[in-house]
Formats: C-alpha cells, structure tokens, sequence
C-alpha cells in the first residue's frame, strides 16, 4: 500500500461545521506532510476556508456537494439523497477508488446505512460492526465492536465480529496476538445466553487465528487493560460505552467541583495540576476519537459529531492507519483461515 493515502473527507458533517473540519484535516496534514485529501463539501465555502490553511491546498482536491446530512435526518432519508450530499459522496469516492478511506462526523446512522448500501459487506460477513479505541489501564488502548450497528446478534455475528476486532487491534495497538473477550454478565461458562456460549466455544477452538481468546469479560472490568479486544452486540456495546463516557464526565466534573469548594482545596488543585492534566488528557474523548465500520468493502471511519480539531486529526489518523495495513485484506484472511479449520459440526445455521 502507499505511505501516503488519500482520505475523503466529509467537510460539511459534524456539530462543528467545516471550520472545525479543516482545522481537523490541516493538522493531521502537518502530522503526515505525505497524506492527500479529497474535500468534499461546498466548493466555495470549502475554498474560503482553505484561505486560513494554505499548507492544504497543495495536498486538497475539492469535490462539490450542494446538499450535506442533518444531524437527525433518518437514514431512509438520507440514503436518497446519496449522490448530492457531502457524507454520500464522501463514501463514493471510497467506492470507486479515488480515496482510501473516508471520514465524516456527521449522522451516525445515515453513515452506516450508506456505506453499507454502496460499498456492501465483505463476503463471509453477514454484519458491519462499529468498533473503536477506549482508554484503559493497560499499555494500550483496548478495541470495542459492536458500538450501535446491530442491536441483535447471533452467533457467527459474534465469532465475525472477533475475528474483525482482532485483525484491528493488530493493525491499530500493533499486536501480533491480541487477547479477545466477549462481554458477559459473568466469566462462567455456564452463564450468558446461547449464542455468547456458542461463540465463545468455537472461538476457544480457533487456535489457529492470531488472536488468544481469553473468555468472557464482565462490564465492570472494560478499561482494567486485562484484554485489548472487547466483543458484544450493539445494543450492549452502545450502552456500555456511553456509561463509560457518562462516568469519565461526572469524575471530571466532581473533581472539578471538589478543587473549587474551598480555598484549601484551589491550594491542592495548584499542587496536583499535573496529575489532573493527565487524568482530563486520558479520559478526553479526542484523544480516542474515530471508530472504524468494520466488515465493508471499503474503510468508513466515524468521528465524534462534538470532536475539535484534535478529535478530527486523530480520526483521519486512524482512517490513514488502517489504508496503509490494508485492514480489508487482514480480515479478508483471518476469516478464510476461521473457515478453512472450523469443523463441519460446529457450522451454525
């Protein structure tokens, strides 16, 4: 693959608009002089904002779109709407190979339909699957999938969804063999529901795969570092993932609450400043922002509606990272190889 990929860029989605966009897109450029960019969106307020970022034009293309997404549009509709908007044509560039991968930080929903629809699933996955980077104790960061994208999952959704998760984390933490979970109200492997037993036998079977398949994790353990690869359904995944950032805001804002109550207590917040700068740095979302959709034929990355520019950058990294390791190819493999030793008995229906 080329050391320097050509990401589409969904300029005009987002709670933050195109400002943020492009301030977004000029730093990941400075982090990476060799990235291109295809910029999508309205050509002349594109062009007006580029005037602020000089060191873009150079590595932009600009692709009008007339109309964009709204934040509460319905995929339905969106998806009609495909061929005009900035986020649909985003992922037609994807498509048809004038771009790595794209990025938008506009509806979540009309972006999975989307995708799904132009660039369809890869052969052997049944499912798309959201997944992306949370912060923990460990050395890593520790990889999440689904996040949303399937409220119901079977059994060979599970097993795909590790197999995808596992090919990620390897590309993303840089792991030869990463330790995959599956959530679980319980680490016995007597307790969940039937397809989360199925799944996690037959991926205790997968020997073969480059991943160690540790079992069944519970959700109070999510950020312990103790795995790097967490799998669920999207129902359960959403949920545990906005309790995780729920909690992250109500611990920032309590200690916040807690420095200003006193006098004495401004004096201590003078005094470990540098341990709250790096607790308020580690639970920052744009630190972790961009969650892949995994399974398509093509990289679809999705960053945080709110992102900043930080935010951003760090989404366009992770599209970036994902077009050079040729993470459709990873998955492509590790589930042919899933296929090619699983026992005819164990095939579910």
């Amino acid at each position: 693959m080329s050391t320097s990929p050509r990401i589409a860029i969904d300029a005009m989605g987002g709670d933050e608009g195109l400002a943020v966009m492009l301030a977004g897109v000029a730093r990941a450029r400075r982090a990476n002089d060799g990235m291109r960019f295809l910029l999508v969106g309205d050509e002349a307020q594109i062009r007006e904002g580029l005037k602020t970022h000089p060191n873009l034009s150079a590595a932009s293309e600009i692709v009008h779109a007339p109309e964009t997404v709204a934040g509460a549009e319905k995929p339905s509709q969106a998806i009609r709407r495909a061929k005009t908007t900035s986020m649909g044509l985003a992922i037609q560039a994807v498509k048809s190979g004038e771009a790595g991968a794209a990025v938008s930080s506009g509806n979540t929903g009309a972006l999975m339909a989307m995708s799904k629809l132009a660039l369809r699933t890869m052969p052997g996955i049944d499912r798309p699957a959201l997944a992306a980077l949370l912060p923990s104790l460990g050395e890593n960061d520790v990889v999440m999938l689904d996040l949303g994208a399937n409220t119901e999952c079977d059994t060979e959704n599970l097993i795909q969804f590790a197999v995808m998760g596992a090919a990620y984390a390897r590309s993303a933490l840089e792991l030869e063999r990463p330790r995959v979970a599956l959530l679980n109200i319980g680490t016995e492997e007597l307790k969940g529901t039937d397809e989360i037993k199925d799944a996690a036998a037959m991926l205790r079977e997968a020997t073969h795969l480059p991943m160690n398949f540790t079992g069944f994790i519970e959700g109070d353990r999510l950020s312990r570092g103790e795995v790097d690869v967490i799998v669920c359904d999207g129902f359960s995944g959403n949920i545990a993932l906005k309790t995780a950032e729920g909690t992250a805001r109500f611990v920032t804002d309590l200690l916040r609450r807690a420095f200003t109550s006193s006098l004495r207590s401004k004096l201590g917040f003078i005094i470990s400043r540098p341990a709250a700068e790096l607790l308020r740095h580690h639970l920052d979302p744009n630190n972790h922002n961009g969650a892949v959709f995994l399974g398509l034929n093509g990289l679809v990355v999705k960053s945080h509606g709110g992102a900043n520019e930080i935010g951003v950058a760090n989404a366009i990294g992770v599209a970036a990272r994902m077009v050079r390791d040729n993470l459709t190819a990873r998955i492509t493999e590790d589930l042919a190889n899933f296929k090619a030793h699983q026992r005819p008995e164990t095939h579910t229906a």
